[in-house]
């Protein structure tokens, strides 16, 4: 007991002191329970697909769906943490589980006010962010997955998965086989394309391991369309954060997450646009392009088909893997992570209702087919492609 309660009972009457010391001793023992009810575990979830939400938006899964060994993991106030990953598979086959915190749906279970699935096309920055913790003695990978659909889809598989994995240990790698590298994101990655037999894969691996990452998850959805895995008008239905263990892997935590899908652009919330100039009602672009052996021009026509003048715009598109902007014209073109932004001159920064402006940029790209943006925002509106 400390010195701030060392009270002189000898100068009280015996009967006070008796009763300021029972006080005491119940003051003390009250303090000493609400410590331990705050120090207490956070809730423990071993149901082979038990699931709980947190922060009011995310879902936290247990989903052990490849073994019938015990497996439970800790949820915590942002995430989780594997408490206990019993036994064992082959490397050469399936992980034992996907514990994981998603938003969206996931075989019926939504997320609470999810505004997923959502439309591809309809997107315009999906904004994301995970906190990793790691493990020795167990074998697995760190994957953030997004899922698509050709239909808003809520239950069951989906067509295309897409598989970040942020860190690899072990004899293990993705479906299917190595198709090259990709920059997508501002980061380098292996890329891997297959199907597991119930849907396609596309995996973008780390070569070495990543603890941390904010990033926007539509730059992977345009990759996987340009590599003609998915399409603008298929679904969104959801993101997820988490673990596939095939050997051992307590210890291995989700310690945040945070993810939202955005209608209008990369503004703040589920539902705003982004950028100082105001939205678009509606837009449409041209895009037309001439290439040759390693490098190419590009002319992007936009037209205003809403019924108000655009004054002052912001076009953001992502160019696919192997290209880059290396001049421009009639606009301020600057990139980066393979995402561009486009900004106006002063002679055609207005664009009257009916009306287009255009610009134009040189770029190189590593040969082969020229594939196109998959997708273009203006003001943080996406607009239809021509």
């Amino acid at each position: 007991m400390t010195s701030s309660l060392r009270i002189p009972l000898r100068r009280l009457p015996r009967t006070r002191a008796v009763l300021l010391a029972l006080l005491m001793v119940a003051g003390v023992m009250t303090a000493l329970t609400a410590t331990a009810q705050s120090a207490r575990a956070d809730e423990r979830i071993c149901d082979q697909y038990g699931s709980t939400t947190i922060q009011g938006r995310y879902v936290v899964q247990n989903n052990r769906w490849g073994t019938s060994a015990t497996q439970c993991i800790d949820v915590t106030g942002t995430g989780f943490r594997l408490a206990q990953a019993d036994g064992s598979v082959p490397t050469n086959g399936a992980p034992k589980s996907y514990p994981s915190v998603y938003f969206g749906c996931h075989y019926t279970n939504c997320s609470p006010g999810t505004n997923l699935p959502m439309q591809v096309g309809s997107i315009g920055s999906a904004p994301s962010s995970v906190s990793y913790t790691y493990v020795d003695n167990a074998v697995y990978n760190a994957s953030y997955d997004i899922w698509l659909d050709p239909t808003p889809k809520k239950d069951g598989v989906n067509r295309t998965e897409i598989m970040i994995w942020l860190n690899r240990v072990g004899p293990i790698q993705p479906i299917g086989s190595r198709v090259g590298t990709a920059n997508v994101g501002g980061r380098s990655w292996e890329v891997w394309t297959g199907s597991n037999g119930s849907n396609d894969v596309i995996s973008f691996i780390a070569p070495s391991a990543i603890t941390s990452m904010s990033f926007d998850v539509m730059d992977f959805v345009d990759e996987t369309v340009a590599r003609g895995m998915a399409q603008r008008s298929w679904y969104l239905t959801s993101v997820q954060a988490g673990f596939e263990p095939w050997q051992n892997g307590a210890g291995l935590a989700v310690n945040s997450f945070s993810a939202s899908v955005n209608t209008g652009g990369s503004g703040g919330g589920d539902g705003g646009g982004g950028g100082g100039e105001p939205a678009p009602s509606g837009c449409e672009v041209t895009y037309t392009t001439n290439s040759w052996s390693n490098g190419f021009t590009a002319d992007v026509r936009v037209r205003n088909t809403g019924s108000t003048a655009i004054n002052g715009w912001e076009m953001n598109f992502a160019l696919p893997a192997g290209q880059s902007v290396t001049s421009a014209w009639n606009a301020t073109v600057s990139s980066a992570g393979g995402t561009v932004t486009a900004r106006p001159v002063e002679h055609n920064r207005n664009i009257e209702p009916g009306g287009t402006q255009s610009f134009g940029f040189q770029g190189s790209h590593s040969g082969g087919t020229l594939a196109e943006p998959a997708r273009f925002t203006l003001n943080g509106t996406v607009c239809t492609v021509k």
